[in-house]
């Protein structure tokens, strides 16, 4: 980090002050005059937009508004009258308290529904113009930035996404369908979230010469200057991942051209241009300070700011004429590059009518009719078997019909059983280390993410925005906590990213407390628009799948057990359909004074205790609920058929009891595991934790007395 830059304190901001005066005046001419305009109008949107909210962060998109004004205008690849064209750029505002840049910028290229009424409602309820950007709200949105650290992973499976359909779609033709980058501008705390530097790791080891990042280098965080807690080398950091470094003056808006050229060039690495700006640029009074950062400048303030950079100081929300017009006429030039592309894409696909099938087959995600059979079948199986390794065989079905599922894992394939058998890892040779990977290793479908579950869910979410394919990430569930962030992204974004947690209770055993869930399978039910499967066999695991790839607004979480689990009866005529409804009653155990309602692993052992209760005589109905999530959607009626009485319901699940009080009365009998777990074999930690079939039995019988 440097400390060259004028301004980079309030005493030195009068002196960037006296030449901001001098050089945004309207006495200077021709392009420098129209664009210091232009910059200017994107600086005073964001001020009055957070003045007249009275909430925001204003000195961030005042100090970034040089180097976005040439990205967007300049470089960025996009049609606002066709905001979803599959090869427009991506751009990302990792920094997402800036919020007010990317609206601005939204707003004056040309985005429909990013009006001016919605720029006077910034962070009002059921405006457009939410205080972080929400994907889906507005278009142009590409990827919801709250959290820090978050835009910056998803644009690194962005780009990988890129790559990947690139290398599956290029010929000897001379055109070539997706020649896209993705563009990011992140902050100081983004670099300071470790899930950074994970992604940032692994985006360097892939050679994703595809991206380009800005890092606003304002040396500014929310306590004060960031002295207090960073002070790195962030460059030798990047260059040490294997990225392309630059360092520019991130208000010289030629350095900005100059760097983003050579950033194309650098088609082998990422890209990181540090760019050094100051915060609250142009105000007087909070230049280059913390104050700036992350509450309005006040009236007073926002007086001073216009007359030091010489704009009006009302109307507020002005836009300058000529400023409309020299983004009309940038818009206009973007549109007509989308237009070639499309003229270009119709005789490429008339020179190649099979890939051009196959095109649409990866962004419509399409599946043949019966593929739910397919699946099924492939979860088949007469012995016991572990549903991870269930899980594994329909994977290989559902690979070989569709080509647009890849996925990996957290460096536990071998456990999660992940692996697309004969398709290839997407890894950097062992001969090739001190280079990026030969774009042909992109044809791969296997993702290795190394230790790095918070990157991970991320750049499933990356991968699954980008549009053409569906994407799944695995890890053992006690590792989901280290990932929660993301996930929980893509069920506010309600994007169908799909994550595969194994080693699901207690029962792996061996491993001890350090790596046994509890509190994890509810952690993860209390995310909204999550759906988590535990499925008990190989219909459930099948149907699991199912549900996970037609989902189209909600992300799928699937756990699967280690241990191998007994065969549930199944009558040849089962309809596995009634899995999809969350929860049903298992056949021949339709009838009892009692339910017992279990997922997961704990199915078998319901129906065992349900049998040894049938043989004293107590007849008791056995409730599978793989999907919790989906058994709250339906009917009332639906839902008091399978849970009968709710006062005689034993609920069993070898995790936390607290939320079946959810379904079941105060009285009725929870068995669960409301402490940690202990190193043994798994037969043993049943055996201590009273989860066998006699002990399960002794209880329900002491309950019903």
């Amino acid at each position: 980090m440097t400390d060259s830059t004028p301004g980079s304190t309030a005493a030195e901001g009068a002196a960037a002050i006296a030449d901001a005066e001098s050089s945004n005046r309207p006495s200077l001419s021709g392009k420098r005059e129209l664009e210091e305009l232009c910059v200017n109008t994107i600086r005073f949107l964001a001020v009055d937009a957070v003045q007249k909210a009275n909430s925001g962060h204003p000195g961030t998109p005042m100090g970034m508004a040089d180097m976005a004004f040439v990205l967007w205008t300049e470089f960025l690849r996009h049609d606002p009258l066709e905001p979803h064209w599959q090869n427009r750029d991506r751009f990302i505002l990792s920094a997402g308290h800036a919020s007010m840049l990317l609206y601005s910028l939204l707003h004056l290229t040309g985005y429909p529904d990013m009006t001016m009424d919605e720029l006077q409602h910034f962070r009002q309820w059921g405006s457009k113009t939410a205080g972080h950007p929400e994907y889906r709200h507005a278009t142009g949105i590409e990827v919801t930035t709250g959290p820090l650290g978050q835009g910056f992973a998803h644009g690194v499976g962005m780009a990988l996404a890129s790559k990947m359909l690139r290398v599956r779609f290029t010929t000897e033709d001379p055109f070539t369908p997706v020649d896209n980058h993705i563009y990011a501008i992140c902050s100081d705390g983004d670099l300071m979230e470790g899930i950074s530097s994970e992604a940032g790791s692994i985006a360097g080891h892939l050679g994703l010469g595809n991206l380009i990042y800005f890092w606003d280098d304002n040396h500014i965080s929310i306590e004060g200057d960031t002295r207090l807690a960073f002070s790195e080398d962030v460059r030798k950091r990047f260059e040490a991942f294997g990225w392309h470094v630059q360092s520019i003056d991130g208000h010289d808006r030629a350095a900005v051209r100059k760097a983003i050229r050579k950033a194309q060039r650098e088609t082998a690495k990422p890209s990181l241009i540090c760019a050094r700006t100051v915060i609250g640029w142009g105000s007087p009074k909070y230049h280059g300070t913390a104050r700036a950062h992350g509450e309005p400048l006040g009236a007073d303030e926002v007086k001073a700011t216009k007359a030091a950079l010489g704009w009006p100081e009302e109307p507020a929300f002005y836009v300058p004429p000529e400023v409309r017009e020299e983004f009309a006429k940038r818009t206009k030039k973007l549109a007509r590059e989308r237009k070639k592309w499309d003229r270009e894409m119709t005789g490429w696909r008339a020179r190649n009518p099979q890939l051009g099938e196959e095109w649409d087959r990866y962004w419509s995600q399409w599946l043949p009719d019966g593929f739910d059979t397919v699946l099924l079948e492939g979860a088949k199986t007469d012995k016991p078997i572990a549903t991870r390794a269930l899980s594994g065989q329909v994977i290989q079905k559902l690979a070989e019909i569709a080509p647009f599922v890849v996925g990996g894992s957290a460096d536990l394939a071998p456990s999660t059983n992940t692996l697309i058998k004969d398709s290839g890892d997407i890894a950097r040779p062992k001969e090739e280390e001190k280079r990026p990977p030969a774009d042909v290793l992109f044809l791969n479908r296997n993702l290795h993410f190394g230790i790095r579950e918070h990157a991970m869910g991320a750049i499933v979410n990356g991968m699954t925005l980008y549009g053409s394919w569906r994407c799944y990430g695995a890890t053992f569930l006690i590792f989901s906590d280290y990932m929660r962030p993301s996930v929980r992204l893509s069920a506010l974004m309600g994007i169908p990213s799909i994550f595969l947690y194994t080693h699901d209770s207690v029962f792996l055993g061996e491993d001890g407390p350090t790596h046994q869930p509890i509190e994890q399978l509810w952690s993860l039910r209390l995310i909204p628009n999550l759906f988590l499967f535990r499925p008990a066999d190989g219909a459930e695991t099948a149907m699991a799948w199912v549900r996970a790839v037609r989902s189209t607004d909600s992300p799928t979480a699937i756990v699967l057990t280690r241990q191998k689990l007994d065969l549930l009866p199944r009558p040849l005529d089962f309809d596995p359909q009634r899995i999809l409804r969350g929860a049903y009653v298992l056949d021949g155990y339709e009838n009892g004074d009692l339910t017992i309602i279990a997922t997961g692993s704990e199915v078998p052992l319901a129906v065992k205790t349900a049998d040894l209760l049938r043989g004293e005589g107590v007849n008791a109905r056995v409730v599978s609920a793989p999907c919790l999530d989906l058994f709250d959607q339906q009917p009332a009626s639906y839902q008091d058929e399978v849970m009968g009485d709710r006062a005689r319901v034993v609920a069993i699940e070898a995790g936390r009891s607290d939320g079946w009080y959810k379904y079941v009365d105060r009285d009725a009998l929870v068995i669960g595991i409301d402490h940690f777990g202990a190193s043994a074999p798994y037969e043993q930690i049943a055996e201590h934790f009273g989860f066998t079939p006699e002990q399960v039995a002794a209880r329900i019988r002491d309950w019903r007395k």
